[in-house]
Formats: structure tokens, sequence, C-alpha cells
């Protein structure tokens, strides 16, 4: 099989993109009603429904991911999704196994065969894919501990018959879910804003979200 790289020795392309059937059909990623939105989280934060949450080409690279912590078998990559996130992910066999499949047929998995079982591994292409995609790699497990710590939160708020926004599981603070909330529903009645409107609004945006993440780096533009 011909592989696509550049001149740098990263992928110029995304060869995962289309397995995407090949790692199980249906519903468009994410599909299906949420649980609530008591996080003030909503869109892919609030998607708490089992079924389909990720395309096949995403599963596909949190595997890549998960086989540069260590070799591993089909299962036991079933497991450690399910387990990172609470249960809220536990992908089937039938997305799995073709997965892992494809990754081999690209060379970005070797894979060492004993008896029945297959005990697949890292190869040098597919730490390169990795590498070039760490940051997407990083924001999909992000997402699955978030899910992990949503549903633990919602479980709580169940078993206790009370308001989630009133407990903080998991360092969920009551005010911190309570911003999340608020921001979301700020940008929600700024949705027909003008142009200069919204100019504005992603400046404070980009100064809120630098913050956040501890950069230190304000936009030049001041709102």
């Amino acid at each position: 099989m011909q592989n696509h790289f550049g001149g740098l020795g990263v992928p110029e392309w995304n060869p995962l993109l289309p397995r995407r059937a090949a790692a199980g059909r249906g519903r468009r990623p994410g599909a299906g009603a949420p649980l609530g939105d008591w996080d003030g989280m909503g869109g892919d934060g609030a998607r708490m429904t089992r079924g389909r949450k990720f395309g096949a080409d995403e599963l596909q690279l949190m595997l890549l991911a998960l086989l540069h912590e260590r070799p591993g078998h089909g299962y036991e990559f079933i497991k450690e999704l399910e387990a990172r996130s609470n249960g809220f992910y536990s992908p089937s066999p039938g997305m799995v196994y073709p997965a892992l499949t494809y990754l081999e047929e690209l060379g970005y998995a070797t894979v060492e065969v004993h008896g029945n079982r297959k005990l697949y591994h890292l190869a040098e292409p597919g730490r390169l894919y990795l590498e070039a995609n760490r940051d997407r790699a990083d924001l999909l497990f992000a997402s699955l501990k978030h899910a992990a710590r949503k549903i633990a939160w919602m479980k709580q708020a169940w078993s206790n018959d009370t308001d989630p926004g009133t407990i903080g599981v998991g360092g969920w603070l009551p005010e911190f879910v309570e911003a999340r909330r608020a921001m979301k529903t700020a940008l929600l009645r700024r949705t027909d804003a003008t142009p200069d409107e919204q100019r504005r609004i992603a400046v404070i945006l980009k100064r809120a979200t630098s913050e956040i993440l501890n950069e230190g780096a304000t936009p030049s533009t001041q709102a």
C-alpha cells in the first residue's frame, strides 16, 4: 500500500477519513438527544447518549494514541475507552477491530499473532501521524474525561434527588457551572449580531480563552 507523506515525514492528508464507513455505519457522530445541559456546556459537551459518539477517523486516532502508550489487544482498547469515559463510550468490537485492521493496512500499526489473538503495536508512520494530530487526539480524550465527570456528577444528582447545579462533584463548583451556562446563553442571545458586534465578541472570547489556558497573551485589538 502506498504511503502518502510529505517531505518532512508527516502525512499531507488524512488517510483515516475515507474509512469512516468501514468502522461502523449509522447516524452522524453525536446524533441523539442529550441528557441535559446541567453542566452549562451544550453542543459536544452535552452528548450524553449511548450509541455512536465519534466518527471512524476519530476512533482510529484514539486507538493510535492508546497504542502510543502501550501495545494491546482490541478488547483491551474497548475496556480502556470505556473506563476513561466512565462507561459513556464503549465502542463495539464491530467498530474497533475493523479500525485496527485499517491502521495495519496503512502501515500505522503492526501485529503479532498469538493463536487467535492479535497484539497491536504502533509503527513509525503511525507515530508520525499521531504527532501531527496530537492536539486533536488530546481534545478527543478531553471529551471522554468531560463525559466521565459529567456522568459521575449526574449520578450523584439522581441519587441525592437534588439539583445538579448545587453540587460540586469532581471539582465542578456551582459557580463554575453557572458561569459556563451564562456564557452559552450570552452567545445564543447574540446569534444575530452584526459583523462589528461579532468582531467585538471574538476579541473578548480570544482574551478569555487565553486567560483560561494561562497563556498570558492578549489580543492586540481591544474591544
